[in-house]
């Protein structure tokens, strides 16, 4: 009875571990790839890089008053001391990043 039970969590814990893999998705991978050198793997631009050019947190007002339009476009295009991403990422990457951003921002 006691192996059985030992199974069973361990199955729940695999479980929970690979549902939570699979709700981060690509925009994750991406965003920790591409964007966390500079916003941190928690977007509280806590990093040196982002201390060093002055990196808004993602939890910043302005960033989650911004539209998902503004975000697809300061991704894109660039803004400030930001790389534009166009032709590094597809735009379908660049949507999946900015919809994880706004898990962050949560």
């Amino acid at each position: 009875m006691k192996i059985r039970t030992g199974i069973a969590i361990a199955v729940m814990m695999a479980a929970t571990t690979v549902t939570t893999a699979f709700a981060q998705g690509p925009g994750a991978d991406t965003f920790k790839a591409k964007c966390a050198m500079c916003h941190g793997a928690d977007g509280l631009a806590a990093t040196p890089a982002g201390k060093a050019m002055q990196v808004p947190p993602l939890k910043s007002p302005a960033l989650v008053k911004a539209t998902t339009a503004d975000l697809i476009a300061a991704t894109t295009n660039g803004k400030g001391k930001m790389p534009a991403y166009t032709g590094k990422l597809t735009d379908a990457q660049i949507k999946d990043v900015v919809a994880y951003i706004r898990t962050l921002q949560k």
